[in-house]
């Protein structure tokens, strides 16, 4: 998950939204940690659920990452408002894992990550899907608006000739 962070990284942009879908200890952190790391953000990529919104500034001249957890809140925009997701979004790459249903009014253009674990590899996992060195994930990655629509989403592929 952490290599895929990295890998989606390379295609992001200010301006970008990308919605993290899957059920706990899929990944989500640990895929947006990787996407940090490439970024070149400061500060460490950790689960953000009870602060709900971390700020964390480029140390390369790129843009920042927003990496919100929208786990505990309930309402759709108008309770993500006092976020300023808005406002933080044309100059930053925002990561909203929990998301769905809540953020698809910010932008048309968009991608939706959607994780799947499978049942038998929760064994040694933790919330964030580290130290699950057996566990098989499914990621859809959906492009969605003018941004993507011309975007080579292969890049993504774990084995990018497959």
């Amino acid at each position: 998950m952490r290599e895929l962070g990295g890998r989606l990284a390379e295609l992001l942009r200010a301006g970008d939204l990308v919605m993290l879908t899957g059920e706990l200890g899929a990944g989500k952190t640990t895929l947006t940690r990787g996407l940090g790391e490439r970024l070149g953000v400061r500060g460490a990529v950790t689960s953000p659920t009870f602060v709900i919104a971390r700020v964390h500034p480029s140390l390369t001249g790129g843009p920042a990452l927003v990496h919100v957890d929208a786990y505990r809140l309930g309402g759709g925009l108008e309770e993500m408002e006092d976020l300023d997701l808005d406002v933080s979004l044309p100059e930053s790459v925002v990561v909203v894992e929990w998301g769905e249903g809540k953020v698809e009014e910010l932008t048309e253009d968009r991608l939706q990550v959607v994780i799947s674990r499978s049942l038998g590899s929760a064994d040694g996992a933790s919330e964030d899907g580290e130290g699950d060195a057996g566990g098989v994930r499914t990621v859809t990655v959906t492009g969605l608006g003018a941004r993507w629509a011309e975007e080579d989403l292969a890049a993504l592929r774990a084995d990018p000739g497959a």
